[in-house]
This record gives structure tokens, sequence and C-alpha cells, in this order.
């Protein structure tokens, strides 16, 4: 049975965090963005704008992106900080190609909710990212500061 669960536990099944516990919400706010067009805007007052930001860890699969309006927070645990955003109420939706694995049409969410994680790039800027994908891969979406994005993609 051992061998069964271990071959199975990729590096997102296990993950606590990044350890980061120096994040301030005021670093945290402005403009973010991602790969293909994404965009998320977490605003000083706890509000957030969501353009074209795929779903998280199989969800991904689905090939669905969300834009809408909500809240966000930053949260600190003890594996580290993370940005919570909520989305509750879904403004546009867009697909992209789902992924071959995955048979079906699914309708993306009326209502979503995200968990980054927050890391510190070789420049000590604040960087969000959040799993998706088979978790036995370890894929990571990740969102920079507009003003440290070059507006390329952004996955690593």
């Amino acid at each position: 049975m051992l061998s069964v669960l271990c071959a199975c536990a990729g590096p997102y099944q296990y993950y606590e965090g990044t350890g980061l516990h120096d994040a301030a919400a005021a670093e945290a706010a402005g403009i973010w963005e991602g790969a293909e067009q994404t965009r998320l805007t977490l605003n000083q007052d706890g509000t957030a704008l969501v353009q074209r930001l795929d779903g998280h860890d199989f969800d991904f699969d689905q090939g669905w992106r969300l834009s809408g309006t909500g809240t966000w927070e930053l949260t600190d645990r003890a594996g580290g900080q993370d940005v919570v955003v909520t989305m509750t109420t879904r403004t546009g939706a867009e697909t992209r190609e789902a992924s071959p694995a995955v048979r079906g049409t699914f309708a993306a969410p009326l209502t979503y909710t995200w968990r980054f994680y927050a890391r510190r790039d070789a420049h000590r800027s604040l960087e969000l990212f959040f799993f998706f994908g088979d978790p036995d891969i370890g894929n990571r979406y990740l969102l920079r500061h507009a003003t440290a994005s070059s507006s390329t993609a952004a996955t690593s």
C-alpha cells in the first residue's frame, strides 16, 4: 500500500507553501499579469477584478477562463502567505482548448476562488502562483506585477 501512495505523490500534494511571511497587503495590491492576457487587479480596498484567469488544479484542464469581480485578502498560514481571490460576480467566460485528457464540455462556474501562493523572485519582487493541471507534474501558473512584467508568457 505504501508504494502506491508514494507513486501518486506529486510536489503539489504535500506543498505547504513558500515560507514567505514578509509581504504586506499594500505590496500585493496592484495589477498582476500572466500568460495569454491574464490580468488580475487587486485594489487597496479589498476588491478584485479578474480578467481571463484560468482555473487551478484540474479545473485548468477544462479550458475555461473567467472574468469578473470579487474580493481578495492576504493570508498568513504556517507554510507561508497566500493571496485568496474570490470572484463573486462573473462578467465573462472564454474557452481555450481543453486538455486532450479531458473529455466533454464544461460550463464555466459563476463564482470561483483561487489561492495564490506568494513568493519572491531573484530581485525580491513579489510573485503569485498556483498549481495547475495534474498535481503530480507541479506546473505553476505565475502572475507578476504589471510593472515587473514584460507581458510575456508567465508560466514556469
